[in-house]
């Protein structure tokens, strides 16, 4: 009797248990909703069926009855790809707008103090130095030419361009003081030589070059900086993106094999939706390490600019500082003559006469005033990009959460409603780390961890190197950039928003024979699925059947 009592209690439970559908009906669901849906996204619905349908043909949906053929599967599985890649290019195209403002902030900032300081020069100088500037233009603004072509990246010696400079300015100098003699280029050398002993400028070129290389390799490599991080998200973001077959089907299956089981209202659960992105994305979160470095650097370089060494002090400062070393050498010409006559030897009349020294010396000297508001627009600059940085530290590993809860998944995290991928109920795995060696036992994307993108490897060695490079100009070294990137010379500012910009190899993810791990037990290809409205009858009788069995004892 005991038997048949449990016997009894089992048939009443299979009878009374609720399904894989949401409805309690024996009867074959409507697909009217997913036919809506379908049309409304473009599709033709040829084919869709009008009520729910046997689903041994679907290869990512679970196999249970289902609104969905196997031509909506793969339509569905197309629309879902695009949309996520979408969603990741938008989220690129937000940092990169992000970076781009930060750059031309910083580029047209740097670039009008360079073109005020040269202003300034052309402005003062004549009144006060007379023929002295007016007759050597051309050394003045070679200078400023040579330091625009420094920060814009050129392969030019900023300390070389310096003391080009001074040399130049000396011989003109010596002979526009000596202008009696006749001087030629041998004797100008030798005046050139003695120079290094007798310094007729002071200290000024050894202090102007100390704090004008500082400057200009940290303003540069910042700018830099800012240009290769853009180039990185455009490369990885527009250019190479592409999501491997099995990201694909994670994708559709979280995406829209919900619609075809007739629970379009369930959104993703958030643990599950984070486990398909972060295997999805798996290679782009490795870029984390590098990516932090390279901010870090930044944010080194970029208190650079602010102090006594500032690039507002160091660029609006360069006419006062010529104008002090002309100045001294005119007060000091008769010594510096004397001397030079001794190691040189004497010149010989015959030249026009000198432009009037002494009157040069009664003019006094240049003055430059410093703008108000020019401290207070690099303060707040560095302010607002200091923030950017900070702020995008943890992009590309925030990626996968942050995609999942603007647009994909429900917020909660416990939600006993939300789709696991099977049905509507509660999501149980673990939620994997980040980055490739992460995903091992990633419960929804199959992921080959041996087989990195290359194209992400190549960027991380990018970010390396600008880090470096950024370092080393923290520290006052002078950097080359002429090999940056692979390609950045012939990319503009790399700041391209558009995935037109540029189209690289589609690179998809590798297949590999790893056992799959599922959040749920796997579903039989064989087998048909059905709804437990469906399979009750057959249930039923199974049961009956026994029990009939157990009473014939």
């Amino acid at each position: 009797m005991m038997d048949f009592a449990v016997v009894i209690a089992l048939v009443l439970c299979a009878l009374t248990v609720p399904g894989f559908g949401d409805t309690g009906s024996g009867k074959a669901q409507s697909c009217s909703d997913i036919r809506q849906f379908y049309n409304g996204n473009g599709f033709s619905l040829k084919g869709v069926p009008q009520s729910e349908i046997s689903g041994e043909h679907l290869r990512i949906c679970p196999q249970g009855y289902t609104c969905c053929t196997s031509v909506m599967e793969d339509s569905l599985s197309n629309l879902s790809r695009t949309e996520m890649q979408g969603l990741i290019r938008d989220a690129g195209r937000a940092l990169q707008a992000s970076l781009n403002g930060q750059y031309k902030a910083f580029d047209d900032y740097l670039l009008e103090l360079l073109n005020r300081s040269e202003v300034v020069l052309q402005e003062s100088y004549p009144p006060v130095l007379g023929f002295l500037y007016t007759q050597n233009t051309r050394v003045f603004s070679d200078l400023y030419t040579e330091l625009r072509r420094y920060y814009r990246g050129s392969n030019i010696n900023i300390e070389e361009a310096l003391n080009e400079f001074w040399a130049r300015l000396l011989e003109r100098l010596f002979k526009g003081a000596n202008g009696q003699y006749l001087i030629g280029d041998d004797y100008l050398e030798c005046v050139s030589k003695q120079s290094e002993t007798l310094r007729p400028f002071g200290d000024t070129p050894r202090d102007l070059k100390l704090k004008v290389t500082r400057t200009f390799v940290a303003a540069r490599s910042f700018v830099q900086g800012l240009v290769i991080s853009g180039e990185v998200v455009r490369k990885v973001v527009f250019v190479s993106l592409s999501l491997s077959p099995e990201c694909v089907r994670a994708i559709m299956k979280m995406t829209y094999c919900r619609h075809c089981r007739g629970v379009p209202s369930a959104r993703p659960c958030a643990n599950y939706c984070a486990n398909v992105l972060k295997g999805c994305l798996a290679n782009h979160a490795d870029l984390d390490t590098e990516w932090r470095n390279l901010a870090d650097a930044m944010l080194q370089v970029a208190n650079r600019f602010e102090g006594a060494s500032s690039v507002n002090v160091v660029f609006l400062s360069l006419p006062k500082r010529i104008s002090e070393a002309i100045t001294t050498m005119m007060d000091n010409i008769d010594t510096f003559n004397t001397k030079v006559f001794q190691a040189c030897g004497n010149l010989r009349e015959g030249g026009t006469s000198n432009i009037g020294l002494e009157e040069v010396k009664k003019r006094g000297k240049v003055t430059v005033q410093d703008s108000p508001t020019s401290g207070a627009r690099l303060e707040k600059l560095v302010s607002d990009v200091s923030r950017r940085l900070r702020d995008m530290q943890s992009y590309w590993v925030s990626l996968p959460s942050t995609l999942c809860s603007d647009r994909v998944a429900t917020r909660a995290q416990g939600d006993d409603k939300c789709w696991n991928g099977m049905a509507r109920a509660r999501y149980l795995p673990e939620v994997m780390g980040d980055g490739l060696a992460s995903q091992i036992n990633n419960p929804e994307v199959e992921i080959d961890i041996t087989k990195p993108d290359m194209t992400i490897r190549q960027q991380i060695m990018q970010l390396k190197i600008m880090t470096n490079r950024l370092r080393n100009a923290f520290n006052g070294n002078d950097v080359d950039f002429q090999d940056t990137s692979d390609d950045v010379s012939g990319s503009g500012s790399g700041m391209c928003a558009d995935d037109n910009c540029a189209r690289g190899p589609r690179l998809m993810a590798p297949n590999t024979d790893r056992p799959k791990l599922y959040a749920y037990p796997p579903e039989n290809k064989k087998v048909v699925k059905a709804s437990a409205n469906h399979n009750l009858p057959f249930i039923a009788l199974y049961l009956l059947s026994l029990v009939t069995l157990l009473l014939r004892r």
